[in-house]
């Protein structure tokens, strides 16, 4: 009877261990694609800036005084174009490291997201301490 009993307790410890093994690798993965989700946030963010500011300055420097006047009749969907092609560009700029911003925004939110982390944590633990002392009969069970 006491092998039996050992191979149970000992099936029971596996059991133990390999759910909390598995918790982990799972709040490391969602940990990890929160991460990215922030990235990919301020990537596009940044890439979304740089395509405003790239189109204004060539809505701002693309017009010559003096010239023809013949510009505006040349093609309909010239400004839909170039939006599109000042979107790509800031999209490739912001892939092959861009200006910064993403970075900083990158920074900004993990830390922020950190400390909502250990925020939630801490109210949890608070709670769980209160309600152990709220109610000493669990303890005593």
């Amino acid at each position: 009877m006491s092998l039996i009993a050992n191979i149970s307790s000992l099936q029971s410890a596996l059991s133990t261990q390999k759910d909390q093994l598995l918790q982990r690798a799972g709040e490391g993965t969602k940990e990890s694609r929160e991460n990215a989700k922030i990235e990919k946030a301020g990537k596009d963010f940044e890439s979304i800036l740089l395509g405003n500011w790239l189109q204004q300055a060539e809505n701002s420097f693309a017009k010559v005084p003096g010239g023809d006047g013949q510009e505006d009749d040349e093609d309909a969907g010239k400004d839909q174009f170039q939006g599109l092609a000042m979107q790509s560009l800031a999209t490739s700029l912001t892939a092959s490291g861009g200006i910064g911003i993403a970075k900083m925004i990158t920074k900004h939110l993990l830390a922020s997201s950190e400390k909502a982390t250990e925020s939630v944590t801490s109210n949890s633990v608070r709670a769980a301490q209160r309600a152990n002392v709220a109610s000493p009969e669990t303890r005593t069970r």
